[in-house]
């Protein structure tokens, strides 16, 4: 070998290496912004937003998605490290699934039994089923590229888990626009919409993580 392609091989290996955790982090954290900036260049709060927040279910929306965005983010990062447990992350996916189904009988304990399905039509239904995965679209693509330089064993349920995370994503800023604050709107349309990223997550964690 020669001298100068030594020092080069010696000097690749002494440069710092950013832990895996750190990168995936960074990853997540830019997807968030990401989906941020599309949010408000594309479709901004709600305009009744101060009188949404006095009101019960408004928030809701947000104790659901949020601990549904961090408990998918964490076991994404916990699949592409199998030597790594789980930690708090499931524990976070079954709070915010207790909630969920808590905040639906709630509803239709409260709602009269006429009510209960023009509550889960809503109004937007259709504009979000397309707002969520755009949202949650560039979340996505940074979690699977970051999700390449670890060590997914199930490729596939890897990306569906990041899936979930984007889609969850996507969901809580859309939710900050969302007229419709029922949380049988939410378990019905916001799903569908995080599915629809699960789905592509998948497909993307079949394609792009394997080793």
């Amino acid at each position: 070998m020669k001298t100068d392609d030594l020092i080069d091989l010696l000097a690749k290996d002494a440069a710092p290496q950013w832990p895996f955790r750190t990168l995936y982090f960074a990853a997540l954290f830019c997807g968030v912004v990401l989906a941020g900036v599309l949010f408000f260049t594309t479709v901004g709060l709600r305009p009744n937003l101060a009188q949404a927040a006095e009101t019960l279910r408004f928030p809701l929306k947000f104790a659901l998605m949020l601990p549904l965005a961090m408990g998918a983010a964490g076991m994404a990062l916990t699949m592409a490290q199998p030597a790594a447990g789980n930690g708090i992350w499931g524990w976070l996916l079954i709070a915010a699934a207790a909630l969920a189904a808590g905040a639906i009988a709630s509803e239709l304990y409260v709602l009269p039994s006429d009510m209960w399905m023009s509550n889960l039509v809503g109004q937007n239904a259709v504009f979000c089923l397309r707002t969520i995965p755009m949202l949650a679209l560039g979340p996505l693509v940074c979690l699977l590229l970051v999700l390449r330089q670890g060590a997914p064993t199930h490729p596939g349920r890897t990306g569906a888990v990041a899936g979930l995370a984007a889609g969850a994503i996507g969901a809580t800023w859309y939710a900050a626009h969302c007229p419709d604050d029922s949380p049988l709107f939410v378990a019905v349309w916001y799903s569908l919409g995080i599915l629809a990223m699960m789905l592509a997550g998948y497909a993307g964690g079949r394609s792009l993580l394997r080793w």
